[in-house]
């Protein structure tokens, strides 16, 4: 899986599909959901996609600190 831990997913079924749910950590004690997308049909597909996205957040995260770095330079 992708999950880091920063990012995380957490799928959930629901009375007519499958949610899946992106959380960011921000601190030890609070976390936060990020994006949430439901009325999957199966739990594979939820998951599949819940990876995709936080594969896409880790990327995002990575690329600003990058930047930070270089804008210290």
């Amino acid at each position: 899986m992708a999950q880091s831990k920063k990012y995380g997913f957490l799928i959930e079924q629901d009375d007519d599909g499958w949610t899946a749910v992106i959380t960011r950590r921000v601190t030890s004690r609070t976390t936060v959901v990020s994006k949430t997308k439901s009325d999957f049909t199966s739990e594979a597909e939820a998951q599949t996609w819940a990876e995709s996205e936080v594969k896409t957040f880790l990327k995002k995260a990575n690329l600003s600190e990058q930047e930070k770095r270089r804008a210290k330079k």
